[in-house]
């Protein structure tokens, strides 16, 4: 189909998608546009990757706005958000405008009322739903990019039950899912009443094999001779060999550990094939690597980034993480060995993609067990792409000729696993069904059953009388937590906070049988809603403020946030029961709810988890720095930004909770929360919230003496200037004071009247780490 017969999109599309070298559709496309996706009809387009989901996504949502409309563009992760907001942006030269939100998950965020588009992760239009974005009820197209998540565990019941409200608050919305990977596209796309596109079609070929001995043999019978060479590793040879015909591979192996030593050796492959100029490029990134964090992750990074490698998982920051895949998509880097996490989504092509390891550890088969097919096909799908590269290749590795044909039937001859809901697991459940009854969804037993049977979960139960069952499960447990009340009527508990730990097993044989009863959410449920709690986490908090007889402590309100469903804790490495048992027993009267016994296993196993969790919290907001936490607690600058960020989010919710129930501990709780945000004793609190002034530079100001940002207006320039090192971050800072002339000119840098002296201050109560070095140099994480 030619792009000019298209018709029904703004005026000036199809000049720019022309513009954009695109004169005609590919069949999928075309296939989409017959299917009605121009005439707003829902569709579910199985396409594989590289083959134009995003423009079929691009035609529906475009033809929908140029009817009046507006469009919503619904991914699963940060990244992908800010990568489609920059890919749709280049419509605004037509008049379409665009907004992407991703955070603050109590915002309504009413400006994206005048976008066009607007991209979001499924988590944010979840909390847009709770707390009644009215623009929502405006919204004629929503496209669900990677639905296939609907089948995980974590966060496939959000984006499923997001999806139902969005249908119910707007019955003829035009709904496009898109996925690479589902092998149950059909049953998908009846319960969404959409048509289906599904087919193998690919702009360039794609082949699929398995690399045993010194051959490469694809699933179309074909072979190419790859020959591993002396004791090189196969991953290496299949490196060596595509990166000698100007190609880029990636690498997938099941751990951060295993993709470090990967790029590490990969390097030595890479290196051989750069050119001066890359080198030189590939310098100045290693280089903005390390400035981004001071941690031994960062400096391993660098050190493979300046061959032409680079590894790729959770545990770097965010900012490393793009600045690596910026470069793999320019072609600057060679190489990425990376954890599963990269086939997710984000737009990181190779020519080869070598599937190195297709077995994990898996705590539930207590050992190594393989990858799902739908999981190893995301892998494989990274591979080719039009105009980078002439073919793709996906290659597994064998060590036997049994190992061979096994890959070949477990992997390259199979179809995907069914996408199954996971909105019947309690925990899933819990939240949504408060949040369901807290937005006004469903005020009676019988709507909320009635509401999900909208859900694809109730499309493939099999089980009678399952959902209603484990429904009214959640019910019974909201209600003895005073999170909903039911009819007016009192529990059987005192609905107070205590109800935590009654076990949801236990409660359901108080199931209601009632079908009308009314349900409403009380205010702290309508809280725990907006905040965008689980209710068990709600449930953990006040409990545990409701329980301190004293001013909890920091150490006590991390330790307590750990505790909830929604952080992850650390796990406990070999040993660190031990000294984290010994942690627990010195500081045991400042930890908040009720202390396990040692001899309860498991949940004082867990508790000592939360705590070592809390204590890197601790360490942090006391100024440890970020190299030393990350080698302590053998973790990634990634990781800590994550546990910081988690922290922040739920003490600001926790503080939100302290004030609902009339808690005398809330300041306490916004202290812990401002800290672990900046990363700082309390005594530094009011410096950092002066522009420009974080951790490191708080803590030279105030051991030069100036304690606040008044300070800052009346203390000699020169003492300033000696403790922010720079003329232009010392006249910005002293600007956003508020000093009248904050101009550096003709200014010396000189020391302070009284010298300093304040190097002990920096520690606040916090005991010191068992063992741990005290020297507390700074890293640059939240410092500017």
């Amino acid at each position: 189909m030619n792009l000019e017969e298209l018709s029904g999109l703004p005026p000036g599309a199809i000049d720019h998608f022309q513009r954009e070298g695109i004169e005609e559709l590919y069949p999928p496309q075309a296939e989409a546009v017959e299917a009605g996706a121009t005439d707003g009809d829902s569709l579910v387009a199985a396409v594989p990757t590289a083959s134009g989901k995003t423009m079929i996504a691009a035609l529906s949502m475009l033809s929908a706005i140029e009817r009046g409309g507006k469009a919503l563009y619904i991914v699963p992760l940060r990244a992908l958000a800010s990568e489609k907001k920059a890919e749709f942006e280049a419509y605004e030269e037509f008049g379409v405008t665009v907004g992407v939100t991703t955070g603050n998950y109590e915002s309504t965020s009413e400006w994206l009322a005048t976008k066009d588009i607007i991209v979001a992760t499924s988590e944010k239009v979840d909390s847009l739903v709770r707390n009644g974005a009215d623009w929502l009820s405006d919204l004629t197209c929503v496209v669900s990019d990677e639905v296939h998540l609907i089948d995980d565990r974590n966060r496939g019941p959000t984006l499923e039950v997001t999806l139902a409200k969005l249908r119910r608050l707007n019955p003829g919305m035009q709904v496009v899912a898109l996925s690479a990977t589902v092998g149950n596209a059909d049953e998908i796309a009846n319960w969404l009443d959409a048509a289906l596109v599904d087919t193998d079609w690919r702009p360039i070929d794609l082949q699929m094999g398995v690399h045993y001995g010194n051959a490469l043999n694809f699933d179309d019978g074909s072979t190419r001779e790859v020959p591993v060479e002396g004791s090189e590793k196969q991953e290496a040879a299949l490196v060596r060999d595509i990166l000698e015909e100007g190609g880029s591979s990636l690498v997938f192996v099941n751990s951060r550990r295993n993709a470090e030593a990967a790029a590490r050796r990969l390097g030595q492959v890479s290196t051989r094939q750069l050119t001066d100029d890359e080198r030189a490029e590939l310098a100045e990134l290693a280089e903005e690597i390390r400035e981004d964090s001071d941690t031994e992750t960062s400096t391993e990074l660098a050190d493979c980034v300046e061959r032409g490698a680079a590894f790729h998982h959770a545990g770097l920051s965010s900012t490393q993480r793009t600045l690596v895949e910026d470069a793999f998509r320019d072609r600057l880097l060679k190489v990425i060995s990376a954890t599963p996490t990269l086939a997710a989504g984000v737009n990181t092509p190779a020519r080869r993609v070598i599937v190195r390891d297709w077995r994990r550890f898996d705590p539930s088969a207590g050992g190594m067990a393989p990858l799902d097919v739908l999981e190893v096909h995301q892998m494989m799908g990274r591979a080719g792409r039009p105009g980078l590269d002439p073919y793709g290749e996906a290659v597994l590795l064998a060590k036997s000729h049994e190992d061979s044909q096994e890959l070949f039937d477990r992997y390259i001859w199979a179809e995907p696993e069914a996408v199954r809901s996971k909105l019947a697991a309690e925990p899933a459940l819990r939240t949504h069904v408060l949040a369901t009854i807290a937005s006004g969804f469903a005020r009676t037993r019988e709507e909320l059953l009635e509401f999900l049977e909208a859900t694809l979960y109730a499309s493939q139960s099999t089980e009678a009388g399952r959902l209603e069952t484990v429904t009214d499960t959640v019910l019974q447990y909201l209600e003895s937590n005073d999170f909903i009340e039911r009819d007016g009527g009192e529990s059987d508990d005192e609905g107070d906070a205590a109800g935590a730990f009654t076990s949801a097993a236990d409660l359901a044989a108080q199931q209601s049988t009632q079908t009308d009863e009314r349900l409403e959410a009380t205010t702290l449920g309508h809280t725990v809603s907006r905040l965008y709690l689980d209710p068990m986490s709600a449930a953990e908090i006040v409990h545990g403020l409701e329980d301190a007889d004293e001013r909890p402590t920091a150490l006590g309100l991390y330790q307590l946030v750990s505790r909830t469903p929604d952080m992850y804790e650390l796990y406990l490495r070999s040993g660190e029961d031990d000294t984290f048992g010994e942690l627990f027993y010195e500081r045991e009267v400042e930890l908040l709810g009720d202390t396990p016994s040692e001899y309860e296993d498991n949940r004082f196993e867990d508790w000592l988890a939360a705590l070592k969790t809390g204590k890197l919290l601790a360490d942090w907001a006391s100024e440890d720095d970020e190299d030393r936490l990350t080698e302590r607690y053998q973790i990634g600058p990634g990781d800590l930004r994550g546990k910081v960020d988690t922290a922040e989010w739920l003490l600001g919710a926790a503080e939100s909770l302290a004030r609902e129930i009339d808690s005398e501990w809330t300041v306490a709780v916004r202290e812990a929360r401002a800290r672990v945000e900046h990363g700082v004793g309390e005594e530094l609190l009011e410096l950092v919230s002066v522009g420009g002034v974080g951790r490191k530079r708080a803590r030279r100001l105030y051991e030069v003496g100036i304690e606040e940002p008044a300070d800052l207006r009346s203390a000699d320039k020169g003492v300033v200037l000696n403790a922010l090192k720079g003329v232009k971050t010392a006249e910005t800072i002293l600007e956003n004071a508020g000093r009248e002339d904050p101009s550096m000119e003709d200014v010396e840098p000189t020391t302070s009247a009284d010298g300093g002296g304040r190097a002990d201050s920096r520690r606040d109560t916090e005991p010191e780490s068992s063992g741990t070095d005290t020297d507390n140099s700074q890293s640059s994480l939240g410092d500017f």
